[in-house]
């Protein structure tokens, strides 16, 4: 398997109390949409400022385009397209002209500026200084400079910060699109969830320094498959609960809905049978499901 991004054994401290990363080990396949989650402070920033050189790596070695990155700085990161943190962009400046300083820099044609404006919805703003945008706009734009050198690989830290429902639905099929026709590779840090949800391929979750989970989408997801417990509803929670004590099966009573731990196929149905043989109604047994964001949760605490 290609790999466009990888880390081995990345370890980063700020002090010998303070270590931010502890044995990173990214795999970033070729082509995909990598959704690097974790929470506030859990280290996503500082792993994505170590891959583009913004702080000086301590410890480990990181793969580029399958190249070592140190040696080869300058030509890899002619081919990466970023946004980390706050937007980096001239106040007094229009959109187009921020672009056109950096089109300069990058050599890249002059058409890129109103490409790349029309692609993050901003084709209108004219003579409207930068300074005067909403934070959203401020986004947009700074997305826009990611993308002018039309890069191979993009990095983006919580790319939709600022934005409102539409814009981010907006960006969000706007990297999509990306990927599926240029087959760009991006990597897109976020602490929700829902949205990587939607977008991502593959997903490496951090917290506290540490990777909790890589692989794709669909590995994550299949976890959600595992039953967490099971739901049982009758018209007698009292008579339900003195039946499964009967039977060693602990279980817990939420308002009339009895939980139980996850039990064989038999179990369950030695215990509907002596249900309805004690008169009992039935209206329920279900297995009850984890989602994403429990699972998320759950690898983020243990």
């Amino acid at each position: 398997m290609a790999y466009c991004l990888e880390t081995s054994g990345l370890i980063h401290a700020f002090s010998k109390q303070d270590i931010v990363l502890n044995n990173i080990n990214l795999q970033v396949t070729q082509g995909s949409i990598y959704g690097f989650l974790g929470p506030n402070g859990a280290g996503k920033t500082t792993t994505l400022r170590l891959i583009l050189g913004l702080l000086k790596k301590q410890q480990g070695v990181i793969t580029i385009f399958g190249k070592n990155f140190q040696p080869n700085r300058v030509s890899i990161l002619k081919k990466i397209g970023s946004l980390i943190e706050s937007p980096s962009l001239y106040g007094h400046l229009t959109a187009a002209e921020n672009l056109k300083l950096l089109q300069k820099i990058y050599q890249c044609p002059k058409e890129r500026i109103d490409t790349v404006l029309n692609d993050v919805g901003l084709p209108g703003t004219g003579s409207k200084k930068v300074s005067q945008f909403s934070l959203g706009m401020k986004q947009r734009l700074s997305i826009a400079v990611s993308l002018l050198n039309n890069p191979s690989l993009l990095i983006l830290d919580e790319p939709t910060n600022g934005l409102d429902p539409n814009g981010i639905i907006e960006i969000r099929e706007l990297l999509k699109k990306l990927n599926e026709q240029t087959g760009t590779t991006i990597i897109i840090s976020s602490h929700l969830l829902p949205e990587i949800e939607k977008l991502a391929t593959h997903v490496g979750i951090i917290n506290k320094g540490s990777l909790m989970f890589q692989g794709t989408l669909p590995a994550l997801i299949s976890k959600q498959q595992q039953a967490s417990a099971i739901i049982i509803e009758t018209n007698d929670a009292i008579k339900t609960i003195k039946i499964l004590n009967d039977n060693n099966i602990t279980s817990r009573n939420n308002l009339g809905t009895i939980l139980i731990p996850v039990v064989s196929k038999q179990i369950i149905a030695t215990i509907n049978r002596q249900l309805v043989n004690s008169n009992i109604d039935v209206y329920k047994i279900a297995e009850v499901k984890n989602d994403l964001e429990t699972i998320f949760m759950e690898l983020i605490n243990n």
